[in-house]
């Protein structure tokens, strides 16, 4: 193994592990003796993560009703700073997991490895791949330093497997003093409405692009995602131009997803797109254009009017 410990950063809705949790606890497995969890659901979350292969769970206590970010971060950096700490740290791309890492690397004085698709072992140590220039180059960065790894891991950037372990044991980590930073409280919480699978789950996804040319032409793709049981998504020129909300946006500054069944209808295929939704298991694209830089990663093209395509897709599915 090239590290002696990992800790990952657990996180937790209503009950339920982050799907990029699972991901990044099986990574982990690959490159250290020993996995654990920190998280703020201890109790809820040590099933799971034990089946996932974590040994144990160090839960921050005294979170409820509070931000995330100052307590776990302050009770790893005292860990650390006891010698109890791990060799590196994993934590999501998502917003407790950056707010998390950000306060970390203040307080232990060390550097974070951000937008990270993969973990290699260069040297001994551990370094982070990144996607750069509009994912068309990876650079791969390592730490020098004596502090922990710090990695900020983008979703959908390992397969999740499960080890058949048992829960694991769960135990509190000490939190200091947060003075002012733990005295913010969460007032209220919005949760988008949404019907079918979301777009980080879903088996299927069928996405829009500008081709559709205009924002009501968009009910065409939410048609055939929902005949299919399929999430819709769409590309940041639409989600820009305001025809539907941020959270539909796949690609580099949006969602990555990996369904078994990726349909991209009127998307030109920019590398910012592409980044999002090459590694699905099968794409079909629909794009008048035979020069679409799309049909470049699509294991099936339509050369065709999405207008006259989707309609008779929609009509086929509907009497079947």
């Amino acid at each position: 193994m090239t590290v002696s410990k990992i800790w990952v950063f657990a996180e937790a809705a209503d009950g339920k592990v982050s799907n990029t949790t699972l991901e990044m606890l099986a990574k982990a497995r690959e490159l250290a003796d020993t996995v654990e969890c920190v998280s703020t659901a201890g109790n809820d979350v040590a099933a799971v993560v034990g089946a996932n292969g974590a040994t144990a769970v160090h839960n921050v206590p005294g979170v409820d009703g509070k931000l995330a970010g100052p307590a776990v971060a302050g009770a790893i950096a005292a860990a650390v700073q006891a010698g109890s700490g791990p060799d590196a740290i994993f934590l999501a791309t998502s917003y407790d997991g950056r707010d998390v890492a950000g306060r970390l690397s203040v307080k232990l004085d060390a550097p974070v490895i951000t937008n990270v698709v993969d973990i290699a072992e260069r040297d001994g140590s551990l370094a982070g791949v990144e996607p750069i220039f509009g994912g068309t180059t990876n650079v791969v960065t390592k730490f020098t330093a004596s502090t922990p790894d710090i990695f900020l891991i983008r979703p959908k950037s390992f397969a999740a497997e499960e080890t058949g372990g048992g829960a694991a044991a769960v135990s509190d980590l000490s939190v200091p003093d947060l003075g002012a930073t733990g005295a913010a409280v969460v007032t209220n919480r919005f949760v988008e409405e949404q019907t079918g699978p979301s777009l980080d789950d879903a088996d299927v996804v069928v996405s829009g692009g500008r081709g559709l040319g205009e924002s009501d032409s968009f009910d065409m793709v939410e048609q055939l995602a929902k005949s299919l049981g399929a999430a819709p998504g769409a590309s940041r020129a639409i989600v820009d131009a305001g025809w539907v909300p941020y959270s539909y946006q796949v690609g580099q500054t949006g969602k990555v997803v990996k369904p078994n069944v990726y349909i991209a209808a009127g998307i030109s295929g920019a590398t910012q797109h592409l980044v999002g939704m090459k590694g699905s298991k099968h794409i079909i694209a629909i794009n008048k254009d035979p020069e679409a830089p799309i049909f470049s990663v699509a294991d099936l093209g339509i050369v065709g009017d999405v207008h006259k395509v989707l309609p008779k897709l929609i009509e086929a599915l509907q009497n079947r």
